[in-house]
């Protein structure tokens, strides 16, 4: 399991929106400029350069080397430097869910696997439970992208049950 260590206040700020969220995983194997970025999200070129810009800053996009766009035009392509992964956020945060229903909301419904299961287990069991689940996402996050591949995008949420107190 790989151990995360605490975002700073900046980091964590810079996560907090729904739409950095998404930038990243725009950019997350193919590198993009903000226009590109832009259109693929259907906002604003310069409401988006505004959040590139932050996450450039903090570390989360990283400029790749400039190219001349198809009338001759300057663009830096910035690519996800995959830092989120590696940090751990306040559970408080709802950015995450935001950012999913987004996503899913877009998604056509054929192709939305969902599954919900109820547990009671021991703390040990849940405590094992918790790191298999995280061993198997480590796993599958280490393995390199196929850039022929269908992308995919997977939301777990563990959370007490309030309806079986």
């Amino acid at each position: 399991m790989t151990e995360r260590r605490p975002a700073t206040d900046e980091e964590a700020k810079a996560l907090a929106s729904s739409l950095r969220l998404r930038i990243l995983r725009v950019c997350l194997s193919e590198a993009r400029t903000n226009k590109e970025i832009a259109a693929v999200l259907g906002r604003d070129p310069a409401s988006v350069l505004h959040h590139t810009r932050t996450l450039v800053r903090t570390g989360f996009l990283e400029a790749q080397a400039e190219r001349r766009g198809a009338r001759g035009a300057r663009e830096i392509p910035y690519l996800a430097t995959r830092k989120s992964w590696q940090l751990e956020m306040p559970g408080r945060d709802r950015a995450l869910l935001d950012t999913f229903l987004e996503e899913l909301a877009l998604a056509p419904a054929a192709e939305v696997d969902t599954s919900r299961l109820g547990l009671r287990l021991s703390p040990a069991d849940m405590a094992e439970f918790r790191t298999r689940l995280s061993d198997l996402l480590e796993e599958f996050a280490a393995r390199p992208d196929d850039p022929a591949a269908p992308a995919w995008s997977l939301f777990v949420a563990l959370h007490p049950d309030p309806n079986r107190p």
